[in-house]
């Protein structure tokens, strides 16, 4: 199930992970974004809806190929693998109330966001190390994933020195 590439260059020790995405149009721009920016990807699964080329190449284009991937069975098979990586675990969430432009990111954080229709289970939110939100305008409820999960990527790239060069 696992699928990765020692030879793909990974510039960043970050790593973004979804925990059981159910849009594949957002998992071809996070993988997309991923491969652009170096980053490996975990995906938790299981998917809410049928992994093939076809859902995700309009989005992802040439990029999927590029993107350093690993799927992952389950939610405990995250846990096992972060907690012996002895990674840090930064959840993306509305309901944090922490802003994620007040965080100090560490090169081996995982930055998860949760399901598109509905987060994550209360169990995965209390086993983050850190929950945090982007701030909006009042009267919105939430970003598109990708683009908060690109908003905190970016500041954790920033503050890590993990930009590719």
């Amino acid at each position: 199930m696992a699928h990765a590439d020692a030879t793909r260059p990974v510039q960043a020790d970050l790593q973004l992970a979804l925990f059981q995405p159910d849009n594949p149009v957002n998992v071809a721009a996070a993988l997309r974004l991923a491969a652009c920016l170096a980053v490996p990807v975990l995906i938790v699964e299981p998917c809410g809806f049928v992994w093939d080329q076809r859902r995700l190449r309009r989005v992802g284009l040439d990029y999927l190929q590029r993107a350093a991937l690993t799927r992952l069975p389950s939610w405990a098979a995250l846990e096992t693998r972060r907690r012996a990586e002895g990674r840090r675990l930064v959840l993306l969430t509305t309901r944090a109330t922490t802003r994620y432009d007040t965080v100090t990111y560490r090169p081996g954080d995982i930055l998860l966001g949760g399901r598109e229709s509905g987060g994550v289970p209360e169990a995965v939110h209390a086993a983050a190390d850190l929950r945090v939100r982007v701030p909006l305008a009042a009267g919105c409820r939430s970003l598109n994933l990708v683009t908060a999960l690109a908003m905190v990527l970016g500041e954790a790239l920033r503050q890590t020195g993990g930009f590719p060069s």
